[in-house]
């Protein structure tokens, strides 16, 4: 969920509040996901945001996750919450917070892949969205048989392959977040490739 920014290459005012808002209308441990995100944010102001809530199956269970994606004038903050039963260490269910702060000079891709039905029915609306950031930590790497263009070859050419930068990914469906968290992703995709252009 996000609410829309008029224009991604603008300055905005702070939107910490709104980020809390939409937080809280989750209704999954806001305060605890609030905590985390503020932490990691470090008194900076929120340029954008965008929140992600899914349920993960876990064997015969179903557990909850939040993924929370914050734009600052300087950085990118990735937080994700997940909830789990208790343990040896911790008897009692928890849940357990993570963040990460990436400087907006070292993201080097913001990929965005839209997924639109009858393409040819009036204007697109993406059934689905999917963004992929890169800035170095992890890579991909893809390896699939290469060929010369004979079908009767049958020489061996080795392999070839490409390697990508996959170090987060994000994916949201009309059918099981909306229509408005399609376009929402969409829309910070656009707000965090205008402010990493040129770095």
């Amino acid at each position: 969920m996000r609410s829309r920014t008029t224009d991604p290459h603008a300055d905005h005012t702070d939107r910490s509040r709104e980020l809390r808002a939409v937080i809280d209308r989750t209704g999954y441990y806001p305060e605890v996901v609030s905590d985390g995100v503020a932490t990691a944010v470090a008194g900076e102001p929120v340029v954008d945001f965008y929140v992600h809530h899914e349920p993960t199956i876990e064997r015969d269970e179903v557990r909850r996750h939040i993924t929370v994606v914050v734009l600052t004038p300087t950085r990118l903050i990735l937080a994700h919450t997940d909830e789990h039963g208790g343990d040896d260490l911790l008897p009692e269910p928890y849940t357990s917070t993570s963040t990460e702060a990436i400087t907006l000079s070292s993201i080097k891709s913001v990929v965005v892949t839209r997924m639109v039905t009858n393409p040819l029915n009036g204007p697109s609306q993406p059934a689905e969205a999917v963004l992929t950031l890169g800035w170095g930590t992890m890579g991909r790497l893809d390896l699939e048989p290469a060929s010369c263009g004979d079908p009767q070859c049958e020489a061996d050419h080795g392999y070839t392959g490409s390697i990508a930068s996959d170090d987060f990914t994000l994916r949201v469906s009309a059918a099981a977040d909306g229509h408005d968290s399609v376009s929402g992703l969409i829309g910070f995709a656009e707000a965090l490739s205008a402010r990493t252009r040129g770095r």
